[in-house]
């Protein structure tokens, strides 16, 4: 009897780490499937974000006043068009099927800001802008940082410097249409 209940601890003995073992891997692979589809969401989102970020940058070029806000427009259809072009191919590699429209709510504010002109479409943009790549900049910061995916973590890395760099422009832009008046090339506001 002895021998039986012996055997029988050791088993168990046996058993406990090896169940325990696999519950491990389990958890590990299901935290690797999240982290997986945390970065298929954020490639999602940053090719609707460069989507948008063309399209208002082409309308900028079109509507705004401001010789400044129609540069930053171009900046944004250069620049996102690029990045666009570049996880266009990292999502080819990882079997991901970007989107080819504007998200409902990038639409309702291009229809928005389609509505506009002149100053008070100037400053919507701009406005529009700052709010976008301030989200932007934390979004593609994180990524960089936390990202699973190593590609994808790169090209996140790779891009929040142009990203930073789009955020300050775009509230110094901000400043400049904010005020009453209208920005002139010599960097002094006239009243309209």
């Amino acid at each position: 009897m002895k021998t039986i209940l012996a055997t029988g601890v050791m088993a168990l003995a046996i058993a406990l780490p090896a169940g325990a073992q696999t519950s491990q891997g389990t958890a590990k692979a299901n935290t690797t499937k999240t982290a997986k589809a945390a970065d298929q969401t954020f490639v999602m989102k940053a090719a609707r974000g460069g989507l948008a970020e063309v399209e208002l940058g082409k309308l900028a070029e079109d509507k705004a006043t401001n010789d400044q806000v129609k540069q930053f427009g171009k900046k944004m259809v250069d620049d996102h068009g690029k990045a666009n072009d570049e996880l266009k191919s990292l999502a080819q590699s990882k079997n991901i099927t970007l989107p080819t429209d504007l998200s409902a709510k990038d639409k309702a504010l291009h229809d928005r800001l389609s509505k506009l002109s002149g100053a008070a479409f100037d400053r919507a943009y701009m406005q529009a802008m700052v709010k976008d790549h301030r989200e932007d900049v934390n979004e593609f910061r994180t990524e960089s940082k936390s990202g699973a995916d190593p590609e994808v973590k790169q090209w996140a890395a790779k891009t929040l410097p142009t990203l930073e760099t789009h955020l300050k422009l775009a509230q110094d832009d901000n400043k400049a249409v904010g005020t009453s008046g209208t920005m002139t090339k010599t960097g002094k506001t006239t009243k309209k």
